[in-house]
């Protein structure tokens, strides 16, 4: 099993409900993009480019995912190549609007993720494991190629192991129960 599957599989295994899987489609996006929009505000002019916190965390998550998955690496240095210049956008907005949209999204996209873990009835992944912070958004990603249809092997592998980790983690509950 490679470190992509690993680490995709752990964190599917939180989130195993259709629902839940939706709702996070929605907030790991805004959530992330609040956190680049709050970052986007701090850097430094270096060769007349602006070197900012949010610029530096993309570039080392980008690297990251390019280690576990060149394909998803790729896509995902797209997507925030689009979604950067938005953010900096925001970023430079009066400190009250930018702060207030930043927060907002941010709390919006939270309210999206508990809402499916509502409806997965397991907490979620980063409260056992806060590597599942850095994995959420290469989840969603892999999860809507999936449904695109592509990767269907790597899915099943993905899948036929998260449910193995899912099965121990209820027994454990059932376990601390008894």
């Amino acid at each position: 099993m490679t470190k992509l599957e690993q680490l995709l599989s752990q964190y599917a295994a939180y989130h195993l409900d259709h629902k839940n899987i939706l709702t996070h489609f929605v907030g790991i996006p805004l959530i992330v993009f609040a956190i680049v929009c709050l970052t986007a505000r701090a850097g430094v002019m270096l060769s007349g480019i602006e070197l900012t916190i949010a610029l530096l965390i993309l570039i080392a998550s980008g690297m990251y995912y390019l280690s576990l998955d060149r394909i998803f690496g790729l896509i995902m240095l797209v997507i925030y190549a689009i979604a950067y210049p938005f953010a900096y956008k925001i970023a430079q907005f009066d400190t009250s609007l930018w702060l207030s949209l930043s927060v907002g999204i941010f709390i919006i996209g939270w309210a999206f993720q508990f809402v499916g873990h509502f409806y997965e009835k397991k907490k979620p992944a980063f409260m056992d494991d806060i590597m599942g912070l850095a994995i959420g958004p290469l989840f969603v990603l892999a999860e809507m190629v999936f449904m695109l249809g592509f990767r269907k092997g790597l899915e099943q592998r993905i899948l036929d192991h998260a449910h193995l980790l899912r099965a121990k983690m209820d027994n454990k509950q059932i376990s601390a129960l008894n």
